[in-house]
């Protein structure tokens, strides 16, 4: 029971949008995110879904909401508020974010905490314009004694094209198990008036031999 725990856990937690990182939002100016994923765990066909926004409230602060969500099984939501460290120029900059809430398993409700220390980078290549991306976290959940420690990495182009690549590397470890990881590659899809349709495929450590699907639609305004 303490493994399928962890392993839907890791299901729900890994992944998230590829908005958040070091950049803030421009006051008042926001970004949402809204995605749903296909997969297979134990024979059974399965989703979850996730709710994300962020929105710039000063030009030093950025707040916004997280949500995950696996019917009838495991989620949490978060408020998190997200603030510089330090803008390096072209080397890059950092940020520091805290999320607060709670999370679930099975309708049992507790406490969840998560500090992220973030990296990012504009690129430039010979096929345009991009971003790098470095999330480093310790999410707490209590009720349990289980911390988790992830770290992300995130590349992608952003283009006048109509399509752009992106790649995702997410990570987590929970000491006393392998460390766990999900590989997405995805197309960028300009939908006009702020919006990007997002396709991607996922595929999962803890799920082995399965090939999710997720689908987001991302909105800036």
């Amino acid at each position: 029971m303490g493994r399928l725990l962890i392993v839907l856990w890791i299901c729900m937690t890994v992944a998230s949008p590829a908005a958040a990182g070091a950049w803030l939002r421009e006051k008042g100016h926001g970004f949402t995110s809204v995605s749903a994923t296909l997969f297979r765990f134990q024979g059974l066909t399965d989703y979850k879904t996730a709710v994300y926004a962020e929105w710039g409230m000063a030009k030093r602060l950025t707040m916004g909401i997280d949500i995950n969500e696996q019917p009838d099984v495991t989620g949490h939501a978060l408020i998190f508020a997200r603030y510089p460290i330090r803008d390096m120029g072209t080397r890059g900059r950092l940020a520091a974010e805290l999320g607060l809430g709670a999370h679930h398993w099975l309708g049992d409700w507790a406490p969840m905490s998560k500090l992220t220390l973030s990296y990012g980078k504009g690129l430039e290549t010979r096929w345009g314009n991009g971003w790098l991306a470095v999330d480093t976290a310790w999410e707490r959940r209590y009720g349990t004694e289980t911390d988790i420690y992830k770290l992300d990495l995130t590349a992608g182009l952003s283009t006048a094209r109509r399509i752009d690549p992106m790649l995702q590397l997410e990570t987590a470890y929970v000491p006393g198990h392998s460390l766990f990881w999900t590989v997405t590659p995805s197309l960028l899809i300009e939908g006009g008036k702020g919006k990007t349709w997002v396709l991607g495929l996922e595929r999962k450590s803890d799920l082995p031999g399965s090939l999710n699907i997720k689908f987001s639609l991302w909105r800036e305004f």
